[in-house]
């Protein structure tokens, strides 16, 4: 268990985001110049609304605190690799998709460790752990930023290598994924059982309103529909990964995974069973 938190899971979303930058060209980047005005929409969307959609859920249902702590760190992480798939299963804008991906990404060095420690401190109170902003944007940096800045070399320099090992890097990362999901529910088994159905209902509440609010702002500032159907994903889709490894990485838990990380561990598997069906309909639309 212990390997597994400690080598597994920095090294599971190291790899995530080592993919995610081996899929990322330079012009990925130069493209946010050119389409500022729906790019400027999804950042909100990531980075503003969808926190207060979180905090508005956990305050609705009334969540432990450290469930509630949980699902914030959920909402502070951008969609990753798995947005940009749906957002081609749904026939919508690819190219903004991974480009929100791609900045966002970059971006959550520096406002996720902030807002980490803001909730940390507002939902527990005394029982919070310390956390140190600086030593948590450094990790984030070392296992989100800096993979997806040597997946975009690799691919600059060495594309045709880039695009031999994008797929199997890919599987690899699912699979510790799984490991991660199935380590961080058996490790806080009891507290699980206990708030399932409170944060079941929480967590599917929430990304179905996330989906539907993205969608319905994008269509209120006119954005065109593939590029609502973008911003709908992109708003509704969160790196669960990320909010697992970040509960590790706050808490430095020696036996198990904190239960900071049970949301995301349970959104993980939730957000497929949400998602698949919207992404269905929005392929017929």
């Amino acid at each position: 268990m212990d390997l597994l938190i400690n080598v597994g899971l920095p090294l599971s979303l190291a790899i995530i985001m080592l993919s995610l930058g081996v899929g990322l060209e330079i012009a990925d980047f130069r493209r946010v110049v050119s389409r500022r005005y729906p790019f400027a929409i999804g950042a909100f969307c990531q980075v503003i609304l969808l926190p207060i959609a979180a905090f508005t859920a956990v305050k609705l249902f009334a969540l432990p605190p450290e469930i509630a702590v949980g699902v914030m760190l959920l909402s502070f992480c951008p969609g990753g690799v798995t947005s940009n798939i749906l957002t081609k299963l749904a026939k919508g804008d690819v190219a903004l998709s991974v480009s929100l991906t791609a900045i966002i990404s970059l971006l959550s060095m520096v406002t996720v460790p902030v807002l980490a420690a803001w909730s940390i401190n507002h939902f527990m109170g005394e029982d919070a752990p310390e956390v140190s902003i600086t030593g948590l944007a450094i990790a984030m940096f070392l296992i989100t930023t800096l993979p997806v800045a040597i997946g975009v070399s690799i691919r600059h320099f060495a594309k045709g290598f880039a695009e031999r090992v994008d797929a199997p890097l890919s599987k690899l990362a699912s699979i510790l994924f799984v490991l991660i999901v199935l380590a961080a529910l058996a490790g806080n088994w009891e507290m699980f059982v206990e708030n399932l159905g409170l944060m079941g209902s929480a967590l599917i509440t929430l990304n179905i309103a996330l989906l539907l609010i993205g969608l319905g702002l994008a269509r209120a500032v006119n954005l065109s529909w593939n590029e609502s159907k973008t911003i709908s994903i992109e708003t509704g889709i969160q790196n669960s990964t990320l909010g697992i490894t970040l509960a590790a990485l706050i808490t430095s838990t020696e036996n198990g995974l904190s239960p900071l990380a049970l949301p995301s561990a349970v959104y993980g598997i939730l957000m497929y069973v949400v998602a698949l069906p919207f992404i269905a309909w929005l392929r017929r639309s």
